[in-house]
C-alpha cells in the first residue's frame, strides 16, 4: 500500500513544483499566465505547506511555512490531496474565493498541460520539442522527489541515512543542471551545481536521460557505454539510486 502522506509530499513538492518551469519552457502555459497576480497556498494537513506565485508573467513554487498568500487551498489530510490531483476530490477554499475564476480556468489548464509532459507516450516521444520538456520536468520530479521519499519513507530515510555528507551533482547534457545536498540523513534538492560537489552523474544527453528517466534505458548498460558518467564518491551515489528507484512506485 502506498504511503498517502509520502505520496502528497511528492505531488505537492515535486510534480506542482514543476509549473514553475513548465511556465518558461512551454508556451501555451506562458500565454495563460500573461497578466495573472495569484498566490495560492496549499495547505495539506500533515505536509510541509508550498505557496504558487503567479507574477509578472512568471511562476515560483516555494515550499515555505509563510501565510502571505491571495489565496488558500486547504486538504484535510494527505489522500483529500492526492485525490485532487488524480481529478477526482476538490480543494477547499478558506481564503481568497474571487480566485476561484482563475482556479478553475487558469489553474485547471496549466495542470493539464503539465500532465501532458509527464505523462508521454512513445509517439509523442519522437517530437524532439516535447522529449526535452518531457526530460527537464521528469527529471525535476525525479530529482525533488527523493528528498521528500527520504523525509517521510523507512526505506528512504534508511538509505538517506547511509549518504555521506556533502553534495552530489547532476547534469544533462544541454539540459538543466541540479545537486542533492546530505547533511545529517537529511536530503535537499536545489537547482544549478554545487561549488563543492563530492560525487557526480552526467548524462551525455537529453535522449540518454529521456531513456532512463521513462524506462526505456537501462542505467547500468548506459554506464557501461559512457553514455551515463558517475565519478567522486561513488557510494554517495549508490545510495541516491536506491531512493531514486523508489520515486516510479509512488508516482503510478
Amino acid at each position: 500500500m502506498v504511503n498517502e502522506k509520502v505520496k502528497a509530499c511528492i505531488n505537492l513538492h515535486a510534480v506542482l513544483r514543476n509549473m514553475e518551469d513548465l511556465c518558461e519552457l512551454d508556451k501555451e502555459a506562458a500565454q495563460i499566465i500573461q497578466g495573472k497576480n495569484v498566490t495560492i497556498r496549499f495547505s495539506v494537513r500533515d505536509v510541509p505547506p508550498a505557496i504558487i506565485a503567479f507574477r509578472n508573467g512568471k511562476c515560483t513554487v516555494e515550499k515555505t511555512d509563510s501565510r502571505d498568500c491571495r489565496m488558500n487551498l486547504y486538504f484535510k489530510n494527505p489522500e483529500h490531496f492526492n485525490l485532487m490531483i488524480d481529478g477526482q476530490k476538490n480543494p477547499i477554499p478558506t481564503k481568497g474565493f474571487r480566485y476561484i475564476g482563475f482556479l478553475k480556468n487558469s489553474f485547471t489548464r496549466l495542470a493539464d498541460r503539465l500532465s501532458y509532459y509527464l505523462k508521454p507516450t512513445p509517439e509523442l516521444l519522437q517530437d524532439k520539442d516535447y522529449a526535452r520538456i518531457n526530460t527537464i520536468l521528469t527529471a525535476y520530479t525525479a530529482f525533488f522527489a527523493i528528498p521528500e521519499i527520504a523525509s517521510y519513507d523507512p526505506l528512504g530515510k534508511l538509505n538517506a541515512s547511509r549518504i555521506a555528507d556533502g553534495a552530489i551533482d547532476i547534469e544533462i547534457a544541454n539540459g538543466p543542471a541540479l545537486h542533492i545536498t546530505a547533511k545529517n540523513g537529511q536530503l535537499k534538492t536545489a537547482k544549478g551545481k554545487a561549488s563543492d560537489a563530492r560525487a557526480f552523474m552526467r548524462f551525455d544527453s537529453i535522449d540518454t536521460a529521456s531513456g532512463i528517466l521513462n524506462g526505456t534505458l537501462d542505467s547500468y548498460s548506459c554506464i557501461g557505454s559512457g553514455q551515463l558518467a558517475i565519478w567522486g564518491f561513488v557510494p554517495m551515489i549508490d545510495n541516491l539510486n536506491k531512493i531514486l528507484a523508489q520515486v516510479a512506485g509512488f508516482l503510478r
